[in-house]
């Protein structure tokens, strides 16, 4: 796991540790954090704050030609929703810990350009489980189902 993902798993336990959802989120830029995240729905009662939202609302605002520079790092797989705002701001690259237990809408990103990369980390996989074992009404709700 590099170091960005790492920062991410970080993110994602300390949503689990929180009673949330497990994903965490990394936006980088030059080698540097920009902002990172995790899903705070749970937390927050919110509709939209997933883990890649949180990274992007704590790098704040940026001009274009930042986030055309920048890599996204997520432990999950992009929803629509993450996904949509990926495509918004031009992120150009984006990698994911693990695409098993949800699979977002990678095929879009690539469709449009977007250099997606799944490293199948098992530790990121390992501790989705873990939660959706322990609350699979909060899992379903928080992908729609």
């Amino acid at each position: 796991m590099d170091k960005f993902m790492k920062v991410a798993f970080e993110e994602a336990q300390r949503g689990y540790d929180e009673g949330g959802i497990p994903i965490g989120s990394v936006l980088m830029h030059q080698g540097k954090i920009l902002g990172q995240g995790h899903n705070t729905r749970v937390q927050k009662g919110s509709v939209v704050l997933h883990g890649e939202m949180q990274a992007l609302e704590n790098a704040g605002r940026q001009p274009a030609a930042v986030y055309q520079d920048c890599t996204l790092y997520t432990t999950l797989s992009p929803c629509p929703m993450c996904s949509g705002a990926i495509l918004l701001y031009g992120i150009p690259r984006v990698v994911v810990a693990e695409n098993k237990t949800f699979m977002g809408e990678e095929a879009l990103l690539r469709e449009r350009g977007v250099e997606v990369t799944v490293t199948d980390d098992a530790a990121c996989y390992e501790l989705m489980q873990k939660f959706i074992r322990e609350q699979p009404a909060v899992w379903n709700e928080d992908i729609g189902v």
